[in-house]
């Protein structure tokens, strides 16, 4: 009985559940990160120049949010599959709120400087002896969350996890799709845009190159899990259809038969029926 109750109320608590990360998420961007002490030796990692970002954050939440939906959405168009739009859907907020609440947690915890962070502290390039901030609080503040690269984990986790819907769809890693390298090139486009957003962290000296590379594990990894918790193996045959299909397959494969009973065989229709189902 329990158990029907959570099945009727299944996507009500899956956006719950989401809301919470989210609602996390956004308490922890505020919040004040570890003040870590540095060494005379390692002032030079922290004296690049302050620069403007190749990628604001502004822009990139509108790439990992827009993406997945336009992906998801022209699936929908021509697919007309409502249960794989939603599972889409959850699997993609599931992974950025994940992604973005343990990146939080990570740089409030270690507290790492950026490279820039010594004009943030001093905006006039003259320091003190008890090195004692004289910029902006806010934006000290937000000197001193470096690692990891929000940017590398967040597009990982929305861009990565696109791809591997791509490579899903395209059966890219199984028999159906091998050998066509249109399926590749597509699907990895998406991957190849998280990179490059990774990257250009450490050009516009906002990160450093651990930053970027474990920010960029980070995303990929759990954005793989995250997907993995809707869709099979990419590797698998039905790669293209979400867990949640099958089990409504079987569903009507076990309706079929029990309609059908010991003391009355299949019929040709019932026959046609599951063909269509498998």
């Amino acid at each position: 009985m329990l158990e029907k109750g959570l099945q009727k109320y299944a996507l009500w608590i899956e956006i719950c559940v989401r809301l919470v990360i989210f609602g996390i998420f956004i308490i922890t961007e505020t919040a004040e990160p570890f003040h870590r002490q540095i060494q005379p030796e390692e002032l030079w990692l922290y004296k690049n120049p302050v620069s403007e970002s190749f990628v604001s954050s502004s822009a990139l939440w509108i790439i990992i949010s827009t993406v997945p939906t336009l992906v998801l959405l022209a699936f929908y168009i021509v697919k007309k599959d409502k249960v794989d739009f939603i599972q889409g859907a959850l699997a993609a907020s599931l992974s950025i709120g994940l992604v973005g609440l343990v990146t939080n947690f990570a740089k409030l915890i270690i507290g790492r400087p950026r490279p820039d962070f010594f004009y943030r502290c001093f905006p006039d390039g003259i320091s003190n002896v008890e090195m004692k901030c004289t910029g902006d609080p806010e934006v000290i503040i937000e000197g001193m969350k470096s690692f990891p690269s929000g940017h590398s984990s967040l597009s990982f986790s929305s861009l990565g996890l696109v791809s591997f819907y791509l490579c899903g769809k395209f059966h890219v890693f199984n028999a159906r799709g091998r050998g066509q390298a249109w399926r590749m090139c597509i699907s990895w486009c998406p991957l190849l845009s998280a990179g490059l957003i990774a990257l250009s962290r450490t050009s516009d000296y906002h990160h450093h190159w651990q930053d970027v590379l474990v920010g960029s594990l980070l995303g990929f990894s759990l954005g793989y899990l995250c997907y993995r918790q809707y869709y099979p193996a990419l590797h698998d045959p039905n790669s293209h259809q979400p867990y949640i299909a099958f089990e409504s397959h079987l569903h009507d494969v076990g309706d079929i038969k029990k309609h059908a009973g010991p003391s009355h065989p299949l019929g040709v229709g019932d026959l046609h029926q599951l063909a269509k189902i498998i």
